[in-house]
């Protein structure tokens, strides 16, 4: 085989191995008992792989509940707690890449009123950890995600979406993340560097996920965050904005109508929205399409 034939290759199937071998990400923010959603989410997201799998729910009596456990999505649904409902919540299917598989090891993570789910590698986990561990902060798992939970929970900032940006501001790597926050019971944080994140339009809810196959159940609308785009996310509708520092622009708040063709045209018209590129130009982007660069996607079946 030729030499470039096949490093090509090599390569196809290296990219075709991340893309697959990742961790999955479901998260649902409405009116109605999350858990049952986001069981059927991971559930269908088990053909990626996985050795574990979590949730983390917002009770009615503003208590953050998680269940966790080592194994299939099945073992995890079938030794839910008594009582175990909520919402908002956030789901998470783990294949260990730090710390071996375990309850303690899976996602999410929780430090305070906080619980994330991560998909991706914190380069700089190691120098995080110590620094906070120096601060008082108690680690229960072994992986790098966990950190992102302690930067979050330690934020000084009032509001959930600035406190996760001001995280990420020291964080080195990739993810895709979903933030859950007991004090913010009507809202979801969504993040995304190097790993996808997709919102998905549901009538008066909204969900979050690594993955179209988590979502085509309950909606066919949905809207690809772009790397360094953070979104807070409520039954209402989102507003993504980038975080980088000093690019900062916000998007209006894009509120989501019901159903059926007005409603798909309208959510085309609410995406629509200016952004400033890494490069620094402004373009204009459409959910069906761009006037400028690349396109923002939407699924509309």
């Amino acid at each position: 085989m030729p030499f470039r034939a096949a490093v090509r290759g090599w390569c196809c199937c290296r990219w075709l191995r991340e893309e697959l071998d990742v961790c999955g990400i479901v998260a649902h923010v409405g009116s109605r008992d999350c858990v049952p959603i986001l069981l059927e989410g991971l559930a269908r997201l088990e053909y990626r792989g996985y050795d574990s799998a979590g949730l983390a729910v917002v009770a009615r009596s503003g208590e953050l509940r998680v269940h966790k456990a080592k194994g299939r999505v099945a073992d995890l649904s079938g030794n839910l707690p008594a009582r175990f409902k909520g919402g908002p919540g956030i789901g998470h299917t783990r294949w260990a890449t730090h710390g071996e598989p375990s309850d303690i090891n899976a996602h999410p993570h929780v430090a305070g009123t906080v619980a994330v789910v991560h998909n991706g590698i914190i380069e700089n986990a190691d120098e995080l950890r110590a620094k906070l561990a120096a601060e008082g902060a108690e680690f229960t798992s072994e992986t790098d995600s966990e950190v992102l939970a302690h930067l979050i929970a330690r934020s000084s900032r009032d509001d959930l979406e600035e406190a996760v940006r001001e995280a990420l501001t020291s964080v080195v790597g990739t993810y895709g993340i979903a933030v859950l926050d007991a004090r913010f019971p009507d809202r979801i944080v969504a993040a995304r560097n190097g790993s996808p994140v997709v919102l998905g339009i549901g009538d008066k809810e909204m969900f979050v996920a690594s993955d179209l196959a988590a979502l085509v159940r309950y909606t066919r609308q949905v809207v690809h965050l772009d790397d360094g785009e953070v979104a807070t996310v409520r039954a209402d509708g989102f507003a993504p904005r980038t975080w980088m520092p000093g690019r900062l622009r916000m998007s209006r708040w894009s509120s989501m109508p019901t159903s059926g063709p007005t409603a798909l045209m309208a959510t085309r018209i609410s995406c629509a929205r200016t952004f400033t590129s890494s490069r620094g130009r402004s373009s204009v982007r459409f959910a069906g399409g761009s006037r400028r660069g690349s396109a923002r996607r939407i699924w509309a079946g």
